[in-house]
């Protein structure tokens, strides 16, 4: 009696084809829990010995996608023992295409993310992570939307017509945005590039300048030495001759000072020797040259250049400070007079 019901057929199937399955699904199953707590075991023991993070990123991906895929796939395997009904059969493959589509686009959005944290943003300002953070939503956008894509072409549908569609409303919206999409495309260029970053002193076109307050997806901001908040299109920058004064290693200084015709010329060779000594003992500097340059008008011209080892403007401008003091003081000393613009006229009397 128990063959006979053993034996009995249900929707093509008898009881014990039904037993066998679930038996199959059970133990399938449960090797599968203990052969992925081992792996997993064996691979948070693997990333505790390690100080990278691409370990626990693994464990994780393992985790949340190939369990769940093993999984399906012992169910699978156990029902294609079964004689199926067609629609039944056609729906169990569209559900494994479905969980294989779905669970490959979440390995390629986390390993896109992890890629970003880890690579790019690693050692980023906030502002820049902020800014990757931000178009993250759109790049997952854009992978769902390949993914559907590939999904619905598995399934038998035609989706060169929907490919087509999407191309002609693409190129429509492409040139509807086209400002907007240079805008996007040149701030992607600065964040790559890093042209400047937020605190950067620079100056545009010889026209703007001022420090980098905020840098945004469409817009730049910069505060200008005035006070005045000023917005540039990102285009407008990547367009641009920009000066970057934040990295500027050292500024090379140039100045020019005069002296009367009536100095002596024991005190003109005297000046270049002067002036460099000054510049030697002053800190942060190195000298370069000074030489008597020119006849001037009403000048003797000299011309000097010497090197103040900063960016900084403040710090170049009280080290220029302090050369003048020591120049003025050292030709008072000597006798020396800085010319200005004079005239001298002659008069013949008749």
């Amino acid at each position: 009696m128990f063959d006979e019901l053993l034996q009995k057929t249900f929707f093509e199937n008898t009881v014990l084809s039904y037993i066998i399955v679930a038996v199959v699904v059970v133990v399938g199953m449960l090797i599968m829990k203990i052969i992925t707590s081992v792996v997993i075991r064996a691979l948070h023991g693997w990333a505790q010995k390690s100080a990278s993070t691409l370990d626990d990123f693994i464990i994780e991906i393992v985790k949340k996608n190939a369990v769940p895929l093993m999984y399906y796939g012992v169910f699978y395997v156990a029902t294609r023992n079964l004689t199926l009904p067609e629609a039944l059969a056609k729906g169990i493959d569209v559900l494994g295409i479905i969980l294989l589509t779905l669970f490959s686009i979440r390995l390629i959005s986390g390993l896109i993310a992890h890629t970003v944290e880890q690579v790019w943003l690693k050692d980023a300002t906030p502002e820049k992570q902020r800014g990757f953070k931000g178009i993250m939503p759109a790049i997952k956008v854009l992978v769902w939307g390949l993914g559907v894509i590939f999904l619905l072409d598995n399934l038998g549908f035609e989706i060169s017509t929907v490919i087509a569609g999407l191309g002609i409303g693409g190129i429509a919206v492409a040139l509807a945005a086209q400002a907007v999409l240079g805008d996007l495309f040149s701030y992607f260029s600065i964040i790559m590039d890093r042209p400047f970053e937020t605190g950067d002193f620079i100056i545009l076109n010889s026209e703007h300048l001022g420090t980098i307050e905020h840098i945004g997806i469409k817009t730049t901001r910069i505060r200008s030495l005035g006070g005045e908040q000023i917005v540039l299109s990102n285009s407008d920058l990547t367009n641009s001759r920009i000066k970057n004064y934040k990295r500027m290693e050292k500024r090379r200084v140039v100045f020019h000072l005069g002296v009367t015709y009536q100095t002596p010329s024991e005190r003109l060779k005297e000046i270049p020797g002067v002036i460099k000594e000054i510049i030697t003992s002053t800190g942060g500097t190195t000298f370069d040259r000074a030489h008597f340059s020119s006849y001037g008008d009403f000048s003797l011209n000299f011309e000097i250049v010497y090197y103040v080892l900063s960016g900084d403007y403040n710090r170049y401008m009280d080290i220029q400070q302090a050369i003048n003091l020591m120049i003025y003081t050292a030709f008072e000393e000597r006798g020396i007079e800085f010319a200005y613009p004079t005239q001298t006229l002659f008069m013949e009397k008749t």
